[in-house]
C-alpha cells in the first residue's frame, strides 16, 4: 500500500511487514495510517506491494527454482527484492515490524545506506526457538540498525541482554485511541468480567476460567465473556463444561472494534491471566488491556512482561503472580462486590491511558525516532 500525507511528501518511509496485519494488530495498522510521512508497505516473505511481488526471481519459475535454491540464495533474492522496492519508491527510512522482519531487510538497508528502525512486539524477543535461530543475525542487526524500538520495558531489557547497544533501544508502548475507546461505567454494569484476546497459551485462558469458577461459586450473579478465537478455544469450552460454568460463560468469537467497545461498556472489569508459554512466548503490551483502560475499566491480570507498565497495582487494577488463579479470583470478587471500587479504578485507568498510552503520543514518539534517524542525529 502507498499512502501520501500532506506536508511530508519528500519523506518516504517503507513499513515492512511479515504478512498483512491481522484484525488484532492495530498497533501496526496505526503506524501505516498515522505516521506523518508518505508510507509504502511491503508485505510477506516474497516481498509484495499491493499484492504484486517485487522479488527479482520471475514468478513463473520461482516455485520450481525455490525447491533447489540454497538458503543463501533465498536471502540474496529477498535482499534484491527489498533493494528494488526501496529504490523504486525513494525510501528515506525503513520501519521493520517485528525483529524477524528486520533481519530480512538489514542487508538492503546497509547497501543503500537507509536507516533501519526495528520494532519488537513480543514473540520476536521471547520465543526461545526464534532467539536461537536468530542469535547471530540479531547481533548483526543490532549493530546495523539505526534504532531498536521495544513496546514494553521488559522487551527493552531483553534486547540489551541479547547484545543490543543500550543507546539504540527506545521504549515506545503501543498506543490506544482514547477518542474511540471511552465511556464505560463499571459501577453501573452488572458483575460481568470481560476477556479479549486470542485463545493461546500465553493469554492463559484456562486460568481465567478457573478463577471465574471460584468467583461464580461465591457470587452467582457473576458472568464471564471471553471474546476471541484461537487454537485453545475448544479446550476452553470443554473446561467450562467440566467446571460447571458453561451456562454463565460466553464465547462470542472474534468481534470488530465497534463491537468491542460495546462489550467494554457492558462490563465491570477486564481480565487476562497472561503467562510465559512453554516456548518462552510472552506478551508485549496487550492492546486489549489498553483499550479496556481507555474505556474506563479496571484490569485484573498478572505480573507478566509489559503488563506492569500498564496496570498500577491497587490503583488502576490488580495484578497477581503467573498461575495464581486463586488470587485472581479474590480480586474479581472484590470488584464484583464493590462497584464503587471498580468505578474508582476505572477512572484512574482512563487517566493513565490518556497520560501515558495515547495513540497520538505513541505515534509522535515513534516519528521522532524515525525522523532523527533520517536526519542522522542522535535520539535524545
Amino acid at each position: 500500500m502507498d499512502k501520501t500525507t500532506n506536508g511530508n511528501d519528500e519523506r518516504t518511509v517503507c513499513i515492512v511487514l511479515p504478512y498483512a496485519p491481522s484484525v488484532s494488530e492495530t498497533f501496526i495498522t496505526s503506524h501505516i495510517a498515522n505516521l506523518p510521512a508518505r508510507i509504502v508497505t511491503v508485505e510477506g516473505w516474497r516481498p509484495s506491494i499491493d499484492g504484486r511481488t517485487v522479488l527479482s526471481l520471475p514468478s513463473r519459475v520461482s516455485h520450481k527454482v525455490l525447491r533447489t535454491i540454497s538458503r543463501q540464495g533465498l536471502e540474496r533474492e529477498t535482499t534484491a527484492a527489498y533493494l528494488n522496492a526501496f529504490r523504486r519508491h525513494g525510501v528515506a527510512a525503513v520501519l521493520a515490524e517485528y525483529g524477524t522482519t528486520g533481519v530480512l531487510t538489514v542487508d538492503a538497508c546497509r547497501r543503500l545506506q537507509i536507516p533501519l528502525i526495528v520494532y519488537f512486539f513480543g514473540y520476536d524477543a521471547s520465543v526461545r526457538s526464534v532467539l536461537e535461530e536468530h542469535a547471530e543475525s540479531y547481533r548483526r542487526m543490532f549493530q546495523e540498525a539505526s534504532a531498536l524500538v521495544a513496546c514494553s520495558r521488559s522487551i527493552g531489557r531483553r534486547l540489551v541482554s541479547l547484545g543490543a547497544p543500550i543507546e539504540k533501544v527506545h521504549y515506545i508502548p503501543c498506543g490506544v485511541d482514547c477518542q474511540k475507546f471511552i465511556g464505560a461505567a463499571p459501577a453501573d454494569a452488572p458483575p460481568l468480567f470481560l476477556a479479549v484476546g486470542r485463545f493461546v497459551e500465553k493469554k492463559g485462558p484456562q486460568l481465567t476460567l478457573k478463577a471465574f469458577a471460584r468467583v461464580h461459586a461465591v457470587h452467582p450473579a457473576a458472568r464471564l465473556r471471553m471474546v476471541g478465537d484461537g487454537p485453545l478455544l475448544e479446550e476452553c469450552r470443554k473446561l467450562a463444561r467440566s467446571l460447571g460454568i458453561e451456562g454463565v460463560v460466553e464465547f462470542p468469537g472474534t468481534q470488530p472494534h465497534e463491537k468491542l467497545r460495546q462489550e467494554m461498556h457492558q462490563a465491570r472489569c477486564f481480565v487476562q491471566h497472561s503467562v510465559e508459554a512453554a516456548s518462552g512466548d510472552s506478551e508485549g503490551t496487550p492492546v486489549g488491556m489498553l483499550e479496556a483502560g481507555a474505556c474506563g475499566l479496571p484490569v485484573i491480570s498478572t505480573r507478566h512482561a509489559g503488563i506492569p507498565d500498564v496496570v498500577v497495582e491497587g490503583e488502576t487494577g490488580f495484578l497477581v503472580d503467573e498461575g495464581d488463579f486463586e488470587g485472581m479470583a479474590n480480586h474479581m470478587l472484590d470488584l464484583a462486590r464493590e462497584p464503587a471500587l471498580a468505578a474508582r479504578m476505572g477512572r484512574a485507568a482512563r487517566k493513565r491511558m490518556e497520560d501515558h498510552f495515547s495513540l497520538a503520543e505513541s505515534i509522535l514518539a515513534l516519528w521522532k525516532v524515525i525522523e532523527s534517524c533520517m536526519n542522522v542525529q542522535p535520539v535524545s
